[in-house]
């Protein structure tokens, strides 16, 4: 798959949403918008965990010591909108959602799906984007052209712990069949390296993985499941409204079309040679 197809995805996603994600807090953030009662958070700090990680939501580039990526520029523009000051903090995945749940940071990025499961411990924004989830494999294997072949073969499937992508992969083959990595950068050297088989990956990250690596991995073309994204919040936070009007209103003024086609399109060439090994607190 090419990046450009990333791109027509997300043009499409982000009208997907606008028509068929409507909830009654889309329709007051339509309401509000219109009227004109953009909020004003007063310059107040958001706390955003990023784990700087994963491109090209996320991620540091060699050389460099300030986060970059869509999460980053999204955040800003989201706070610019609303008038509040971001503040990244880098996160291990694992733990992220749970740290959000706890109120201790007010949101996360890192391209988290929606799921009722997560539903139970946080609340969401509007969905920002959806990504389909992908089969990767090695580029001389042609064994998942058709990608739920994977459900009748001995395949050992890679993928990185407590994402969706590993709870479609238990659906799929059963948990006895996954290796499980803290960072998807040490699931593609599995695979790289015949420890797995194939790879569950979301496409919008899995273009950044192959990269360096084209002339070794290759992304299957049939999707597996499409997953609406968006930002989460402790339960019962006051910064869900806001934000949901902020995005709407940078949908609206065509900034996430911009930011889709700056990360999401052949325009983004950065690839997991070019970013540092990330480093957390604690």
């Amino acid at each position: 798959m090419k990046k450009t197809r990333a791109l027509l995805l997300l043009v499409a996603a982000l009208a997907l949403v606008a028509s068929a994600c409507s909830s009654d807090s889309d329709t007051t953030t339509t309401a509000a918008t219109a009227a004109g009662e953009v909020p004003d958070l007063g310059g107040r700090t958001v706390t955003i965990a990023v784990e700087n990680a994963y491109l090209p939501f996320n991620f540091i580039p060699v050389g460099g010591t300030e986060g970059v990526g869509w999460d980053y520029d999204a955040f800003r523009a989201i706070c610019e909108t609303i008038n509040c000051t971001p503040e990244f903090i880098p996160m291990q995945w694992d733990g992220m959602i749970d740290q959000v749940a706890q109120g201790a940071v007010n949101t996360a990025g890192d391209g988290i799906s929606i799921t009722d499961e997560r539903k139970e411990v946080v609340d969401y924004s509007d969905a920002y984007m959806v990504v389909e989830q992908k089969f990767l494999v090695r580029k001389d294997d042609d064994r998942y052209a058709d990608s739920i072949a994977v459900i009748d073969s001995e395949a050992i499937v890679g993928t990185q712990v407590g994402t969706t992508n590993y709870e479609l992969a238990e659906s799929l083959v059963g948990a006895d069949r996954i290796k499980a990595y803290d960072q998807f950068p040490f699931t593609i050297e599995a695979l790289i390296q015949g420890d797995v088989d194939v790879v569950i990956i979301d496409d919008a990250a899995g273009q950044g993985y192959v990269g360096v690596n084209e002339d070794e991995l290759k992304v299957v073309t049939g999707g597996l499941q499409s997953d609406p994204l968006g930002f989460i919040f402790e339960q019962g936070s006051d910064l869900v409204d806001p934000v949901n009007i902020a995005l709407a209103i940078l949908k609206a003024d065509g900034t996430l079309d911009k930011l889709g086609e700056k990360y999401f399109s052949d325009a983004f060439t950065t690839t997991y040679d070019d970013i540092a090994d990330a480093e957390y607190d604690g």
